[in-house]
């Protein structure tokens, strides 16, 4: 049957397959991943309701930290209940449309989450390099705006990469080697060419991830020139303190992704499972460090 007379129907479901090769050991794998969600669920809900019951915390940079902890409580969720049916009840079905939902929340999470760290960096930038003007220039109403034009530029980006994948016809087998709905693992599943889809995911990673960690590398330039400036020691270490754990976060952040990333496009020779465990570390571990932007 040639690849154009193969079924392509949405109601044929894809298979999950979890990790492989380590399928037998999926209870015992599981375990952690709980864990992180656990923590990720109470770490964030905590964050979220410190900053709505402390008045003294109703400031810009603790607005950005509560849109941070529900990033990732929708980021977690998308993914890791899914992640545990595998592991846990070999609940390996997951529909067509489901798939490209979960992938959806997976990309536009991590774009905007992108977007707010962005906002953070510039917080910090005019609270440390212009502190008379911080109150003038970060309103709440502006945090807000920020907020929202993070939220309209991830989902306005991931929207038609959406369009793109889902019109491509998937007559090949719907077995997915992952814990999830990975990008690159669906579309390897395609009988169509999927350069059209890979050009844009490519081109949007690149200027979006890009772009926002050439300009957070500048703020936070800026700011570690101004503080080195601060003529108080304790001044300096304060304002140290605060940028190191929103630095080492970012970090996490990107590096992570670039990482996982680069293992699903480039295997380096590494065994099947080692690369799905990495970009499962990836979804579960960064959610679950909000709570150290309150440090």
């Amino acid at each position: 049957m040639s690849a154009a007379n193969q079924p392509n129907s949405s109601s044929v479901p894809f298979l999950l397959t979890g990790i492989p090769g380590l399928e037998d050991l999926h209870v015992w794998i599981s375990i952690p991943f709980c864990f992180t969600y656990i923590m990720t669920l109470l770490g964030n809900s905590m964050v979220l309701l410190t900053v709505r019951l402390d008045r003294s915390l109703h400031q810009p940079m603790y607005y950005f930290i509560s849109m941070l902890a529900v990033i990732d409580l929708i980021f977690s969720t998308a993914v890791v209940p899914k992640m545990l049916a595998v592991f846990w009840l070999d609940s390996r079905e997951i529909g067509f449309e489901a798939c490209f939902i979960q992938m959806f929340f997976i990309h536009t999470s991590t774009a905007v989450e992108s977007g707010v760290l962005l906002a953070m960096s510039f917080d910090r930038y005019v609270a440390i390099c212009n502190p008379l003007r911080y109150t003038t220039i970060l309103t709440s109403s502006k945090t807000i705006q920020l907020g929202l034009m993070s939220l309209a530029r991830g989902a306005g980006v991931m929207a038609p990469l959406m369009c793109l994948l889902t019109r491509l016809p998937y007559c090949r087998t719907r077995v997915i080697p992952h814990s999830y709905c990975e990008h690159l693992a669906v579309v390897a599943l395609a009988c169509a060419d999927p350069s059209a889809s890979d050009l844009y995911s490519l081109t949007v990673a690149t200027l979006l991830v890009g772009t926002d960690s050439v300009l957070i590398t500048f703020s936070y330039g800026k700011i570690l020139r101004s503080v080195m400036r601060l003529p108080s020691q304790e001044a300096r270490l304060k304002a140290l303190k605060t940028c190191g754990s929103h630095i080492s976060v970012m970090l996490l952040f990107y590096i992570g992704g670039l990482l996982s990333m680069y293992l699903q496009l480039f295997s380096f020779g590494l065994a099947p499972h080692v690369q799905v465990l990495v970009a499962d570390l990836y979804l579960t571990v960064p959610p679950c460090s909000t709570l150290s932007f309150m440090a």
